[in-house]
């Protein structure tokens, strides 16, 4: 037993609903259009068979209509010939090969019926078809979204990315230590021409930074 058991169970499904109460969505999404697929060639298989059968049946209509021609000229000779009673006879005949045209006709008609129903139904589950694998591409498109955050929100907050910035502030902290021991070796060293001109540089700045504070101050006052 399949998720629909019938044309009219499909057509009358609400897949938004089917989904969200699904405990694997992309399953049983795969599981609907399966199931639809295999309907819509069930149907098609049916309709391809009522069309043969209107076909032979018209056929058949075709060769009782020819049959009630030679009836009737049948008759029509008897009658030539004053034999009523074998123009009578063929004319019998000739009612059987009306009645069963009849008949098939009113058949092919209710064929018709059922055709027209099939192509309806058939039209119906191919828009619910197109439906189907709409919600297929959004239920895959949103569990790959979902999936990759998970992969980044592990990549940035999980154990292996902790365990290598830990790694980095112990590298950090020997480079601090290195630095720090290359300046220890500057200290009690006498001044290069670059670090008193470096000092001269720097002494102008404060001079010109106390100036200008003097100024202001003298101004607001």
């Amino acid at each position: 037993m399949g998720i629909f058991s019938r044309t009219r169970d499909i057509v009358a499904a609400n897949f938004a609903d089917l989904l969200e109460k699904a405990e694997d969505p992309a399953k049983l999404i795969r599981m609907i259009i399966l199931e639809m697929e295999e309907t819509l060639v069930e149907v098609r298989a049916s309709a391809a068979r009522t069309i043969a059968d209107q076909k032979e049946m018209r056929r058949h209509i075709s060769k009782l209509e020819q049959l009630q021609a030679n009836w009737t000229e049948k008759a029509e000779l008897a009658l030539s010939k004053d034999r009523e009673d074998l123009a009578k006879a063929a004319l019998v005949e000739r009612q059987k090969a009306v009645d069963m045209a009849d008949q098939l006709k009113i058949e092919i008609a209710v064929l018709d019926d059922a055709l027209r129903a099939s192509e309806e139904d058939i039209a119906k589950l191919q828009k619910k078809l197109s439906e189907a694998r709409a919600k297929q591409s959004s239920v895959q498109t949103r569990m790959e979204s979902a999936t990759n955050r998970y992969r980044l929100r592990e990549m940035y907050n999980g154990p292996k990315t902790h365990d290598a910035f830990s790694r980095f502030d112990v590298l950090e902290r020997r480079v601090d230590d290195a630095e720090g021991r290359a300046d220890a070796m500057g200290l009690g060293l006498p001044k290069t021409l670059d670090d008193e001109i470096s000092e001269l540089r720097a002494s102008d700045k404060v001079d010109a930074e106390l100036a200008a504070l003097k100024a202001r101050m003298n101004k607001e006052s």
